[in-house]
C-alpha cells in the first residue's frame, strides 16, 4: 500500500447492460443522491471493482498487471475516479458536501417532496387522475370503483410498488377493494427501503406530497409511538427522501379519497427481514421487530383508531441485471410464477413465520424485495385474518424481470 488516498466506491446498484452494440456495467444510486445512471466499459469492470478503499491507484495497477498482464495508465484511473467522484459515486469529501446539501434541503422541508413526480408518474393532478382512471378499467384491471360494499371491511392491502406505468391494474386491484370496504381513519404504510438502513424501522413525522396534495402524518398516534418505544425511529428518516415504495401507496390514497375522506398515514420504512435472513436468524427472534410490533399496535389501540395497513411491496427480482448469470426463457418465467404463487399461500393465510421460511428456504434466490413490508403487516393482522390474491402479474424482460401481486385481508 502507498499513502495515497484509496478510492471507495459508494453502496451503490452494479447490473450489465448493453448500450448501442457494447456491454457496459451500469451504476446507479439507490439512495437518490444522483439521479445518473453512469455506464462502465466492461473491460474497465476488474479496475471499479478495486475501488474498495483498500487499494491504491498504484496497487491497481499491479493487481490488473497480476491478473492480466495488462498496464492500465495511471491516468486512465485517475480519469475514472474523477468521473465517478463528479457524479457522486465515490466516497470522499465531495460526495459529502453533495450529501450535506440533499440532505439539508429534506430536513428544510415542511413536507417530504413528491421525489418522483414528473418521472414515474404526471406531476399534473388531471393528467395523473385520468391516467389512474385507466387502471381500472383496463382488460387487466377489476373495473370501476363502486358503491361501498356490505360485508367485513378490508383490514390490509399488499399492493405493488413497481412505477404505475408497469404494474398500474395490479394496484388497482388491491385498491378497489379498500376504496369500497374501508372504515379506517388511519392508515399505516410498511414500504421497502431498496438502499437498506441501519435501523430496521424509520418514520418522518413529514406529510408525503402528491399531486392530488398532501398525505398527512397521523401526528397523533406518531408521538404516542415514539413516548411508548425505547426504538430509535427516526434514526434512518433521510431514508424517506428519495424512497417510492411509500410515495406511490400515497399517491394512490390521495387520488381514492383526498376531499371525500380526512385520511391520515403512519409511514414506515422497513429493512430488517434480509438482515436476519444473512445472519441465519428469523425476524420474530428480533427483540427490535417484535417490539416495534407489539409498541405499533398497543398505540393504534390506545388512540383509539380503526387502522388499515398497507405493505407497499413487489416481489421477484430475476435476470442478469439482479445477478443471475444467463438470460431469462419463458420457462424460468413460469418457474418464478410457480415459486411466487406457493409463497404467497402463507400470505394468504397470514402467517408471518411461514412466509418468511419460504423465502429463506432457498436463500431468497429470486429476491424478494417486499419481505420486509409484508412480514410487517401480516404481524399487525389479527390472527385469524386471511387474505384473497386478487392479482398477480410479471413486468418480464430478458434482463430485468420483476414480480408482484394484489393481496386483500
Amino acid at each position: 500500500m502507498t499513502g495515497e488516498a484509496n478510492p471507495r466506491l459508494r453502496r451503490v446498484e452494479a447490473f450489465p447492460l448493453d448500450h448501442e452494440g457494447r456491454r457496459f456495467l451500469g451504476l446507479r444510486d439507490p439512495a437518490g443522491y444522483t439521479d445518473s445512471v453512469v455506464l462502465v466499459p466492461i473491460e474497465l469492470v476488474e479496475v471499479v471493482s478495486l475501488f474498495d478503499g483498500e487499494h491504491s491507484v498504484v496497487d491497481i495497477q499491479a493487481a490488473i498487471m497480476r491478473a492480466k498482464g495488462e498496464l492500465v495508465r495511471r491516468e486512465q484511473i485517475e480519469q475514472l475516479i474523477a468521473a465517478l467522484d463528479d457524479q457522486g459515486f465515490m466516497e470522499g469529501e465531495s460526495f459529502e458536501a453533495r450529501r450535506s446539501v440533499v440532505d439539508g434541503e429534506f430536513r428544510a422541508a415542511a413536507v417530504r417532496p413528491a421525489a418522483h413526480a414528473g418521472g414515474a408518474y404526471a406531476r399534473d393532478p388531471g393528467e395523473l387522475r385520468a391516467a389512474m382512471d385507466t387502471f381500472f378499467t383496463a382488460s387487466t384491471g377489476p373495473g370501476p370503483i363502486g358503491t361501498a360494499r356490505t360485508g367485513s371491511p378490508v383490514r390490509g392491502v399488499i399492493a405493488p410498488h413497481i412505477d404505475f406505468h408497469r404494474g398500474g391494474p395490479a394496484y388497482a386491484w388491491a385498491y378497489r377493494d379498500l376504496a369500497e370496504r374501508v372504515d379506517a381513519d388511519t392508515f399505516v404504510i410498511f414500504g421497502t427501503c431498496h438502499a437498506g438502513m441501519r435501523d430496521p424501522f424509520a418514520l418522518t413525522r413529514k406529510a408525503y406530497d402528491t399531486p392530488f396534495g398532501p398525505a398527512a402524518v397521523d401526528d397523533d398516534v406518531v408521538e404516542a409511538l415514539v413516548a411508548r418505544t425505547r426504538l430509535d425511529l427516526f434514526g434512518s428518516e433521510l431514508a424517506h427522501r428519495g424512497e417510492h415504495s411509500i410515495e406511490f401507496q400515497a399517491v394512490f390514497l390521495q387520488y381514492l379519497f383526498a376531499g371525500r375522506r380526512d385520511l391520515r398515514i403512519v409511514p414506515v420504512l422497513t429493512s430488517f427481514a434480509h438482515e436476519a435472513m444473512a445472519t441465519g436468524t428469523t425476524p420474530g427472534k428480533s427483540d427490535a421487530v417484535r417490539r416495534f410490533h407489539e409498541d405499533l399496535a398497543e398505540t393504534l389501540t390506545a388512540r383509539h383508531r380503526r387502522a388499515a395497513f398497507i405493505a407497499g411491496a413487489d416481489l421477484a427480482h430475476v435476470g442478469s441485471r439482479f445477478g443471475d448469470p444467463a438470460p431469462l426463457e419463458a420457462s424460468d418465467l413460469m418457474r418464478v410464477e410457480r415459486e411466487d404463487r406457493a409463497m404467497l399461500q402463507s400470505v394468504e393465510r397470514g402467517d408471518a413465520d411461514a412466509f418468511f421460511e419460504s423465502v429463506a428456504r432457498d436463500g431468497d434466490q429470486r429476491r424478494i424485495c417486499g419481505l420486509s413490508p409484508i412480514y410487517s403487516l401480516l404481524r399487525m393482522l389479527p390472527p385469524s385474518s386471511s387474505g384473497a390474491l386478487r392479482h398477480y402479474g410479471q413486468w418480464p424482460d430478458p434482463q430485468a424481470t420483476v414480480t408482484f401481486a394484489s393481496v386483500v385481508f
